[in-house]
């Protein structure tokens, strides 16, 4: 309870000093929504010209998009403080030395050093457009269904907030952050908003056998939606969602903790 109190504190502290220029707040809060809105009309302008895509609709794909677009700004806005690029600075500037030397938790400090209010934009647009695609894909709701699209969500934050926390553990030794992670949090986001049978397969073999990306959102939309699999997967496989999610976001943290044992600073 004291570590979720402090942590509460410094969320509370970043809030209060965002919001003392408000009209700074609220142009960024405008830009970040912008830049999300602009992205998905692009889409929406494509996919009118083609109608549909693989054989999934405009709604169908709105679905698959939504759920990556909201489950992606809700890790993006609770551990940007684990983003690699912004925890790059911490181990190069020697701010994390200053942290470990705090009777606070590490993990708590570093998820309480950022909380952007402006990336509130982005999970309202991306739950507008999740609620769209739910309503226009006309999904035959169960109780089954809406506790299983919740139970979808919260693994594929862990899933994200999982690579954000790998990536910022292997800057422990290559202290900048590692491209190749942003291909996997970024590319593999991008990726999973579109149809996994649209890709060829020696690209989708690689995000299902070594990150196991198809089972977040693909697998799970397609029950909700009672369409058939065209790779003839198991049929309960879409419960593999939140398990992949909480997973890696598992296997994240015993990695956050092999890390911290073995910090060295760079004597910044």
């Amino acid at each position: 309870m004291h570590t979720f109190s402090v942590y509460l504190r410094l969320i509370h502290g970043l809030v209060r000093s965002q919001m003392q220029y408000r009209v700074s707040f609220v142009m960024d809060l405008i830009a970040t929504t912008f830049y999300t809105v602009v992205e998905f009309a692009s889409l929406v302008l494509i996919l009118t010209r083609i109608r549909t895509l693989g054989s999934w609709s405009i709604p169908e794909i709105t679905l698959l998009y939504g759920l990556a677009e909201l489950s992606f700004a809700l890790m993006d806005l609770v551990f940007a403080g684990f983003d690699p690029a912004i925890f790059g600075a911490f181990i190069r500037q020697g701010s994390l030395d200053q942290l470990m030397l705090r009777p606070v938790s590490l993990t708590a400090q570093v998820m309480g050093s950022d909380f952007g209010l402006r990336r509130l934009g982005k999970c309202l647009m991306g739950l507008g457009i999740l609620l769209y695609g739910v309503w226009a894909s006309g999904i035959d709701w169960t109780p089954e269904k809406a506790l299983f699209l919740v139970l979808v969500l919260v693994g594929m934050v862990l899933f994200f907030a999982g690579l954000f926390m790998i990536g910022s553990t292997i800057t422990f030794w290559t202290v900048d952050s590692v491209e190749a992670m942003n291909l996997l949090t970024y590319g593999g986001r991008a990726m999973i908003q579109y149809p996994m049978s649209i890709y060829q397969d020696w690209l989708r073999r690689i995000f299902t056998f070594v990150v196991p990306a198809i089972f977040l959102n693909y697998y799970p939309v397609l029950y909700l939606l009672n369409k058939p699999d065209p790779f003839g997967m198991p049929t309960w496989i879409h419960w593999l969602s939140p398990v992949v999610g909480s997973g890696t976001f598992l296997l994240a943290v015993l990695f956050w903790r092999y890390g911290i044992r073995h910090y060295q600073s760079t004597g910044t």
